[in-house]
């Protein structure tokens, strides 16, 4: 090859070799996306922000989703995606932000998964396409919140793990005389023990969370040859809390987590070895309120033993900071010496404490029985009579009543309790007001005779629904109305239609199933589902299934502390919502097109809260000017995201401002078309004076049974706003200075309209 050729080869490999070095240093990283189960919950991991695969199928699993487009933190990862459509059932990348949890969590059908209404929950998360932005890396090891620790079986004490140290020369000791600390300092005559090292801060493994279980796995795994599972990271670490424990035999083995109150004494029961450094993790906190964050919640309640008398922990509402007074915990506070928190949930909200998973509704008991005036609800109870119960089921049956009546403490400030028993046909045992007191009520319930007939529960709610919730008969205008139903396997006839014209007149049906049907059985049911037709909710808490007869008397508490919820009941957005409400908007000129956005915006927050279709809530919308313009009429849309939708597209009138031609408008175009068991409601939104009347067209709808609220904004006249609204004036007219400042009144206009529901006449 000549001179020349060999001259431009080596230029070109020169050349070639330097343009690729700055390739190398400008090549991106690969992104590592780590697998997770389609059950994984984005609680269950600690970061704020993440990518994940998702494996296929996951629509299969069925694993419970809360929410719409943003998720509550016990959402699983993948089932959420799938409804969001940020992925398919094939699987997929995920994108995984958290954010701070909702007031409300509002449940859905989108994309083959169906999510649960929740209330509020602290923490939450969105998803999105699983599609780095440039220059964003996301972690590639996943770090899992620490998981409760597991129970410890107990076995024959040769199978127990121990690892032996060699044997050490015991140093004769003095006991030097009693001091006020309960650990005897010991006086050493033998030659000085060699000082040992202070404990090394390891990383907890997930699985054992707690560091006695902790200790007890490193053991276990040192036997096993094994180091700890890297998959699973605890988000922090921690030393050693518990001190080492030695006897005469060698054996070195943990300090039990359970000790016994310190107290003063003259000798030691063994020598205590423990570092200063350990020593200070002792060291009892002031707060006494705050068990220590990485103990997770216990997954059933601790009783109450303590000597005073608590308050019920009412979750529903926030609680404001009462400027508690703090004193120092002793030294053998429960906090410390037990590692079971005595936290309720709310607290542990209230307190920033980690989230943990719910359990289901029907596995709660109550922390603490209501009191009488925390239950004023006006009870129905529909017993079986049927044959297929038997005479010794039956007996059960009294003998849970007997209970449930113990423990809601019926009396005239409380709860009140009627039974019906329904076989063929129904029959009314006692009404709310026979008797007044649970020790009256316990021989009445005994003495109940057994009827038979098959178990005809659709005709037993048509009969309560129309006969047994009368004055006549005690119903009291401001309590909820309860119906619990006891069904032994399922029902003789068809309960869909029956449960809704209850429920619309403002009947909380509540579905207490004993054994009901396997799959084999299912193809007998008349009417398949029946519990989530006749109930107003499908997310656990108006239905109680029970396995078995015998342990229905286990439920008693459980059951109480729903029917109870007062919050639930009364202000359910749900059930207690048969409804049509008319929103009558301004859309005059000196609205504006920003501030009309607005007042839509104020009109989607209150419709949102409340079921929509035909049977639950319905709305229509008029906009008005001189003129007036009926956007949409009742049960033009029965789904929610439809409803949304149309409220969205509504376009600014503009022009004059005529509120009493409006309000005859709406109820010649709207209630005039309302139906029969709906609440009329009429929502007037105004930002000035009237140029025509007001009070004629008003008490007009006044009269029909329409319950009007007023909304004045800026320049409105408060003599109309009080013309316009129900009375009492002060519970349905408003006003504010600025339309920025209408976002106030949303619950409290739905807080109304639910409180009132059972105090309004039925259509």
């Amino acid at each position: 090859m000549s001179r020349p050729t060999l001259t431009a080869v080596f230029v070109a490999f020169l050349l070639t070799s330097s343009g690729a070095k700055p390739n190398d240093k400008n090549k991106k990283p690969k992104q590592v996306v780590p697998a997770i189960d389609c059950d994984m919950r984005a609680g269950k991991i600690n970061l704020p922000e993440f990518i994940v695969q998702c494996p296929a199928n996951c629509r299969q699993t069925k694993e419970k989703v809360f929410g719409t487009g943003v998720f509550a933190s016990i959402s699983s990862i993948c089932n959420a995606a799938i409804h969001s459509g940020v992925i398919t059932n094939s699987g997929g990348k995920v994108i995984v932000m958290k954010m701070a949890g909702q007031a409300t969590y509002k449940g859905s059908f989108a994309n083959g998964v169906h999510s649960l209404s929740l209330p509020y929950r602290r923490e939450a998360f969105s998803v999105s396409v699983g599609k780095p932005k440039k220059g964003m890396i996301y972690p590639s090891t996943l770090v899992f919140v620490p998981s409760k620790p597991p129970a410890v079986t107990k076995g024959d004490p040769k199978d127990r793990l121990y690892t032996t140290v060699s044997p050490m020369t015991e140093p004769s000791t003095t006991a030097a005389p009693p001091t006020t600390s309960h650990v005897t300092t010991p006086i050493t005559t033998a030659p000085p023990i060699t000082t040992l090292a202070t404990p090394r801060t390891t990383v907890r493994e997930a699985g054992s969370s707690h560091p006695y279980f902790s200790s007890v796995a490193r053991q276990s795994q040192s036997a096993q040859g094994k180091g700890p599972t890297p998959a699973f990271r605890g988000s922090s670490v921690y030393a050693n809390r518990f001190s080492t424990r030695i006897n005469t035999a060698g054996v070195h083995r943990p300090e039990t987590m359970i000790r016994r109150q310190p107290h003063v004494s003259s000798a030691s029961v063994f020598s205590r070895i423990q570092p200063q450094s350990e020593r200070k993790q002792h060291t009892v906190q002031s707060n006494p309120t705050f068990a220590r964050r990485d103990w997770p919640h216990p997954a059933y309640a601790r009783p109450d033993v303590s000597s005073g008398t608590r308050r019920p922990t009412d979750s529903s509402h926030s609680v404001s900071n009462t400027g508690n007074k703090w004193s120092r915990m002793s030294t053998g506070d429960p906090a410390v010496l037990d590692p079971r928190p005595d936290n309720t949930e709310n607290e542990h909200r209230l307190h920033n404490f980690e989230q943990y998973p719910p359990e289901p509704e029907e596995n709660k008991t109550l922390s603490k029985i209501p009191q009488p005036r925390d239950c004023k609800v006006d009870i129905a109870f529909l017993m079986d009579g049927s044959w297929s119960i038997g005479k010794r089921r039956f007996k059960i049956q009294k003998d849970f009543l007997v209970e449930v009546s113990q423990v809601i403490d019926v009396g005239v400030a409380g709860a009140m309790m009627g039974i019906i028993q329904y076989g063929d046909d129904p029959v009314t045992e006692f009404s709310l007001k026979q008797f007044s007191s649970s020790k009256d009520l316990k021989p009445a319930i005994s003495k109940i005779v057994q009827k038979g007939g098959l178990s005809n529960v659709g005709k037993a709610l048509s009969y309560i629904n129309k006969h047994f919730f009368s004055d006549a008969n005690g119903n009291r205008g401001g309590a909820p109305n309860v119906a619990v139903v006891l069904v032994d396997g399922w029902p003789t006839d068809k309960v869909e239609e029956a449960s809704r014209l209850a429920r619309e007149s403002g009947i909380n049906i509540f579905f207490v199933t004993i054994e009901g049907p396997d799959e084999n059985e299912k193809q007998n049911v008349v009417e398949t589902n029946f519990v989530e037709k006749a109930v107003c909710r499908t997310n656990g808490f108006f239905s109680l299934p029970i396995t078995s007869w015998f342990a229905l008397r286990k439920e008693v508490q459980s059951l109480v502390k729903r029917v109870c919820d007062t919050d639930q009941l009364v202000c359910s957005k749900t059930c207690l919502n048969a409804n049509d409400i008319a929103f009558v908007i301004d859309g005059s000129s000196s609205v504006g097109t920003g501030n009309f956005r607005t007042v839509l915006q104020f009109v989607a927050n209150v419709t949102q809260e409340f079921e929509i279709s035909d049977t639950d809530t319905r709305v229509g919308i008029i906009q008005y000017t001189y003129e007036q313009r009926l956007e949409f009429a009742f049960g033009q849309h029965n789904n929610k995201a439809d409803l949304l939708n149309a409220i969205k597209r509504i376009n600014y009138w503009s022009g004059g401002t005529s509120t009493g031609a409006a309000i005859t408008y709406a109820a010649d175009q709207l209630f005039s078309k309302s139906k029969p068991n709906k609440r009329k409601i009429m929502i007037v939104i105004t930002d000035g004076r009237s140029y025509d009347d007001v009070r004629a067209p008003a008490l007009a709808v006044h009269r029909k049974g329409v319950i009007a609220y007023s909304i004045g904004i800026a320049w409105a006249a408060q003599d109309e706003l009080e013309y316009i609204a129900t009375d009492p004036d002060r519970e349905h007219s408003f006003f504010v200075d600025e339309f920025d400042n209408l976002y106030k009144f949303v619950q409290k206009i739905i807080h109304n309209i639910c409180n009132e529901f059972n105090s309004q006449p039925r259509n």
